[in-house]
């Protein structure tokens, strides 16, 4: 009797228990043995956008053991399994501490093959030399100066020599065809990236129409319309003159020609308006990349902004907007960025702290501009670095968690809009030009940091970036990191590694606390634009760069090879071998090729840029716009334009 009286009590005592966990806990707490069960089948079925995607849950080491994708911890107390399943819980699932897919996606790595100098061929070059024999083409542009600032190529003294320098030279339409000519971009396994900020609009006008007119072109030959399409070409030369633009030099191994067919023209010259219609609103619901676009972080940390910040916003709320109307949903329109907030003196702490604020204050500018967070929240993607310190250990798992219960708590977000996509490029600031070859170290140690936190894209470094644009050679190796990583590292043959340390998990809370007390401090301000104001962002980079550098000159921060393990010569700064810069050939062909555009178009430019102004002044979508105004007029005369309705960035001081 007693222990029936006793059975009675813990029975009585569980249903209490239960009545005090909320459905979704109990859920939770009820499923997780069919979840481990899951994981221990032979295969792992779950749907990404109504498709239904199977993957194997081991994989098999040479001494024939099976290694867990994902492992998972042995817990037998609810409490610890409930606790485990709110704060970290397995990849794919809320909060998505350990990512936000089930699974790595397979037959594509992470890689992305960052490149930009010269003209646009010869970063075409580049581009092909890098993805040659990748299943997937994941590029990422790198611009000169003169497009950063939306400038055209000029004569100019302050403009000239910086043509093509520390980055690719792209003015117009067809720069961006002949830049990304050989890759299909309308192929699911290509993916651009293009790292611009104030004229982010009108590139990625160039780029949204070049991807268009690919298509246009495979329509003309999949129809054999190539001799019709040609003697249109030949007849609109004809009749307004001028020299019809062409890829300078031989195609690079890999380059099949696509995107050059229409030089000169676009598609909807030389086919019907309804079939290029359906070409269009086909190729943009394909197209996937990313486009920086992040004005916040260039305020705070880059500098590259052009306009106003007030017109700069709207443009991007622009664009946004655009990718709602015409399913856009494959392309990310900003990534937020704090990797330049890094470069320039913050430490890991600030720089997640200060992007996810920028983040959130995109998320509440396009919710104050009428548009619903589920479909924009998954255009946005975010930019990270990644260095040496400890912190950049959890910095992807703090990101996605805190993320993650904003967009669930605050926003009522879908589980699409609660998943924080991320790309991790290596610090640069990490490079240094004493014993470069040591730079290689550094990197590969940052690259499994972004691997074993399940980053959705990585861009390593090369070792000699610190004394010049990387070399084939040295981009080779570079690439060779993580694809060894990847591919040979046995341990990372498992998808969720950091889970279960006990110093990862401790760090983690530790970089969110930190992460939170920085929003209260920004609150404090005024929010992120008020801060801004009172320069706020700027000033805690700077101390904290200051810190670091004090820190490296006194030697209590060591360095190998820096301030301590000094070769038999001291270890001097390396000098390199070639500088490599844009040729003389490159810089005059832009700007004659501009000089041709512009001749060319003459009688379309000025009604362009008047209806794009018209367009500003009555508040209608400018990208919409954009889109047509990029067809014809040139990088340099859209800025001007802008400036005159927009207004032109001025620092606060």
């Amino acid at each position: 009797m007693p222990n029936k009286t006793l059975i009675s009590a813990l029975e009585e005592a569980l249903m209490q228990l239960e009545r005090k966990l909320s459905p979704e806990n109990k859920d939770l707490v009820n499923n997780w043995d069919a979840m481990v069960e899951k994981y221990r089948n032979e295969d792992y079925v779950f749907k990404v956008r109504d498709k239904e995607i199977r993957i194997k849950t081991h994989t098999e080491s040479l001494s024939h053991t099976q290694i867990a994708k994902v492992s998972l911890p042995k817990f037998k107390a609810w409490g610890d399994r409930l606790r485990w399943q709110l704060q970290e819980n397995i990849p794919g699932e809320f909060p998505y501490t350990a990512g936000i897919y089930p699974f790595k996606r397979e037959g594509e790595d992470p890689t992305r093959m960052f490149a930009g100098e010269g003209g646009p061929e010869r970063t075409n070059r580049r581009f092909h030399y890098v993805s040659l024999g990748m299943p997937a083409k994941r590029l990422s542009t790198a611009f000169d100066s003169v497009t950063l600032y939306g400038n055209d190529p000029h004569i100019r003294p302050d403009i000239y020599g910086k043509i093509g320098n520390s980055g690719v030279s792209i003015c117009c339409l067809d720069d961006a065809k002949k830049l990304y000519s050989g890759f299909d971009l309308a192929d699911p396994k290509t993916s651009v990236s293009m790292t611009i900020n104030g004229p982010a609009p009108m590139l990625l006008g160039f780029f949204m129409n070049a991807a268009i007119d690919q298509q246009c072109e495979k329509y003309i030959k999949q129809h054999k319309l190539e001799a019709e399409v040609e003697s249109k070409i030949k007849a609109i030369y004809a009749a307004k003159g001028g020299k019809r633009p062409a890829y300078q030099g031989p195609l690079p191994e890999g380059n099949d020609g696509l995107g050059l067919m229409l030089l000169g023209v676009t598609g909807d010259q030389v086919l019907p308006a309804d079939v290029y219609q359906q070409i269009k609103t086909h190729t943009l619901a394909q197209v996937r990349g990313t486009v920086q676009a992040d004005i916040l972080k260039e305020d705070q940390a880059q500098n590259t902004c052009i306009f106003s910040t007030e017109f700069a916003l709207r443009l991007m709320g622009d664009v946004q907007e655009y990718f709602i109307s015409n399913k856009v949903r494959n392309f990310y329109s900003v990534s937020i960025s704090g990797y330049h907030i890094a470069e320039a003196g913050a430490n890991p702490i600030t720089q997640l702290a200060f992007t996810l604020a920028n983040g959130f204050t995109y998320v509440e500018y396009y919710l104050s501009r009428g548009m619903d967070i589920n479909e924009f929240g998954p255009n946005l993607s975010f930019f990270f670095s990644n260095g040496i310190d400890p912190e950049y250990a959890v910095i992807g798992r703090v990101a996605r968690r805190i993320w993650a219960k904003a967009m669930r708590d605050k926003y009522s977000a879908n589980e699409r809009s609660q998943m924080l996509k991320y790309h991790i490029q290596t610090s640069g600031r990490s490079l240094h030009a004493q014993e470069i070859d040591f730079n290689d170290i550094r990197t590969t140690l940052q690259a499994l940091y972004a691997i074993y936190d399940n980053c959705n894209s990585l861009h390593t470094n090369a070792y000699d970036e610190a004394i010049t644009t990387p070399t084939e050679e040295s981009v080779r190796r570079a690439m060779a990191i993580q694809l060894i990583i990847n591919r040979e590292l046995g341990l990372a043959k498992n998808e969720n590694p950091m889970q279960g340390s006990f110093i990862t998990e401790e760090l983690t809370d530790l970089v969110e606390e930190a992460v939170l007390t920085e929003f209260d401090r920004i609150t404090e301000r005024g929010g992120v634009l008020g801060a801004m104001e009172t320069m706020y962002q700027r000033g805690k980079i700077q101390e904290e760069s200051l810190y670091y550098e004090t820190l490296k000159h006194t030697g209590e921060f060591p360095i190998i090879g820096v301030n301590t393990f000094l070769n038999s010569k001291g270890s001097p700064t390396v000098l390199p071998k070639e500088v490599i810069r844009a040729t003389e050939e490159e810089k005059q062909y832009q700007i004659s090729m501009l000089n041709d555009l512009h001749a060319h178009f003459a009688d379309l430019i000025p009604k362009e840029l008047r209806h794009l102004q018209e367009v500003a002044i009555q508040n209608k979508n400018l990208f919409e716009a954009l889109m047509e105004a990029c067809k014809v007029c040139s990088l340099g005369q859209i800025t001007a334009a802008l400036f005159e309705v927009g207004g032109q960035y001025r620092r606060n001081m």
